[in-house]
């Protein structure tokens, strides 16, 4: 079997390095708002090219916080509109509500299956005050585009850099687009953490301190709380693992690209729809994402010719209960992806023989 995704398999590969890091921090008997903390924030910041990293627990808070941030100091308020992509996962949106701000779904673009500046615009009304563009499987959305419509309605842009890590356009990297960029390191991501962990990358100092102290109950100093905040801290033992990573991170994002386009010149399939990107650079492929009209029966012979396959993502957020409010909205682009979208293996630790089989079951559907 052709394995979606091993993690253990993964870990194995610098195994070592992760347990002299987490020995270090056990040794160091400081485990919460340390150095390796600092550490990470510092050399993140160097990949990213951007002047603040704030690590957080985990993705979704990297989101909320931001617009609590912006909340904080008075940018935003209870009942604006967020603008945000109809096909993303649910955390792009739960960020959103939990901050009583309005979710706005857009139509994605059908190739790219990003935002479409033509359907922001569209959007755009006297209560919208930020645009969350998703870089959805690896490729970054249009911001020089993205940007010039905010810049010219007065709109912050907060980028959901969650499975990301490195895609650039012209040499500027995802999150140093906008306002503010946030970050996941679940350990299924790109950069993955051994647990929960996430990070917001922005290049205003004010927005990053209000993010450091509400994710420390509101305080900047022990026992004086300016905000009332919430726990949402990146240990010391996850900033080591990722420290570790980090240094792997631009070598396995190669060999992603690798296998990436061992797929596009070997998959010919007319019963299947591939991934568009232009640049290489402009994608990291966490996923590889095809659309297949029967997806059930596709799915059901790639298990049983060896290939394990995912699905990114089966629901819609205004079909899932959660959001049942939601429901009525025609939104027949994004449903038709939710209807058809396979993601195939991609794992860096995959040989060339491991791609070709797949190409080979892949082609013979």
């Amino acid at each position: 079997m052709i394995n979606f995704l091993d993690l253990k398999k993964n870990n194995e590969s610098y195994a070592d390095e992760l347990k002299n890091a987490c020995c270090r921090v056990i040794d160091s008997g400081w485990y919460i708002l340390g150095e390796e903390l600092q550490a990470f924030e510092s050399e993140f910041s160097t990949f990213c090219g951007s002047k603040h990293v704030v690590g957080v627990a985990n993705g979704l808070d990297a989101l909320s916080l931001t617009l609590r941030a912006w909340k904080e100091l008075g940018l935003i308020n209870d009942g604006d509109e967020v603008i945000v992509p109809s096909n993303t996962f649910i955390a792009s949106i739960l960020a959103i509500t939990e901050n009583n701000l309005v979710p706005v779904l857009v139509e994605p673009n059908i190739t790219t299956y990003n935002l479409c500046p033509k359907n922001i615009i569209s959007a755009l009304t006297r209560k919208t005050k930020v645009i969350l563009p998703v870089h959805l499987y690896g490729l970054i959305c249009p911001m020089p585009e993205i940007n010039i419509i905010a810049e010219q309605n007065g709109l912050l842009v907060l980028e959901d850099c969650a499975q990301a890590h490195g895609a650039s356009i012209d040499g500027r990297k995802a999150g140093n687009w906008g306002n503010a960029g946030a970050f996941s390191f679940y350990p299924g991501k790109n950069l993955g953490a051994l647990g929960d962990a996430g990070a917001v990358v922005t290049n205003n100092s004010d927005l990053a301190s209000i993010v450091k102290a509400l994710s420390n109950y509101g305080s900047h100093e022990k026992y004086k709380n300016k905000y009332k905040g919430v726990n949402s801290r990146l240990d010391e033992i996850q900033a080591a693992m990722l420290r570790v990573k980090l240094k792997y991170l631009g070598r396995e994002t190669n060999r992603r690209r690798e296998i990436a386009n061992l797929y596009r010149a070997g998959i010919f399939n007319d019963k299947l729809t591939l991934p568009t990107w232009i640049d290489d650079k402009n994608h990291v492929f966490h996923l590889f994402v095809i659309r297949c009209g029967n997806r059930d029966k596709f799915c059901n012979y790639l298990q049983e010719n060896g290939v394990q396959s995912g699905i990114h993502y089966p629901i819609a957020p205004h079909k899932q209960d959660a959001y049942s409010e939601m429901c009525s909205l025609s939104l027949p682009i994004s449903e038709q992806i939710h209807r058809e979208v396979v993601s195939l293996p991609i794992d860096p630790r995959l040989t060339d023989e491991d791609i070709y089989n797949v190409i080979s079951v892949v082609n013979a559907f």
